[in-house]
């Protein structure tokens, strides 16, 4: 059994995020205890920004410089994709949207080869829990309404164009502790926590149950 874990939090010590994920690995691990963990902390260790430019440049211009560094690294990623039976993705939301570092490996991602032949992925099925964390609110009647621009895009990539059989367990008004002006909403963003944490149990679980079987 093989679980791969992708952290994109720029934050160890109160990420909701990474918190989220160690939930649902827990629960995971709780049925393949001698499982393997494959981890990529995106969030720490950033991937170098200009691997996808040097190496989409030269589809369009042959004669561009070779990165011999970068198409490593796009083996090396996909690879880590393909090698899993299911996966646990860590994404916080960053400014409205798609975290940079997060959008490179993305990049980097369709570059690889194996992954996907034309229309088709080749870990399509394979299931996925989405941990999201958001800072604030978005959902319906919130003034944010709409800014969320990050979980319709890691949906549309991960279940749509990888095909994962994806489960999300996500939190907001995360930041409600820590902002003063937030502070009425405390009691929402602890019930939201609490929704969060117990879907990660539940998605780690059905993880761990759709691979024995």
């Amino acid at each position: 059994m093989h679980l791969f874990r992708l952290d994109a939090s720029i934050r160890t010590t109160g990420s909701v995020s990474r918190a989220l994920a160690d939930t649902a690995e827990q629960a995971w691990l709780a049925a393949h205890p001698d499982a393997t963990v494959t981890r990529r902390d995106i969030g720490l260790h950033p991937l170098p920004s200009d691997a996808w430019p040097a190496l989409a440049r030269r589809q369009f211009d042959p004669a561009a410089p070779e990165s011999p560094a970068a198409t490593a690294l796009v083996q090396e990623l996909g690879d880590e994709l393909l090698g899993a039976d299911a996966y646990v993705f860590a994404i916080p939301l960053y400014n409205w949207g798609v975290p940079a570092h997060v959008k490179s490996w993305f990049d980097l991602l369709g570059l690889h080869t194996g992954l996907r032949t034309g229309e088709e992925s080749h870990i399509a099925g394979r299931p996925a829990v989405l941990a999201m964390s958001r800072g604030g609110g978005y959902g319906p009647g919130a003034p944010k309404e709409g800014w969320d621009h990050n979980s319709p895009y890691l949906k549309r990539i991960l279940a749509d164009v990888y095909g994962l059989d994806l489960h999300v367990a996500e939190a907001e008004l995360t930041l409600a502790d820590v902002n003063p002006a937030m502070a009425p909403l405390r009691g929402l963003a602890a019930e939201s926590l609490r929704a969060g944490h117990e879907h990660a149990a539940a998605h780690g679980q059905r993880l761990a149950e759709l691979i024995r079987a």
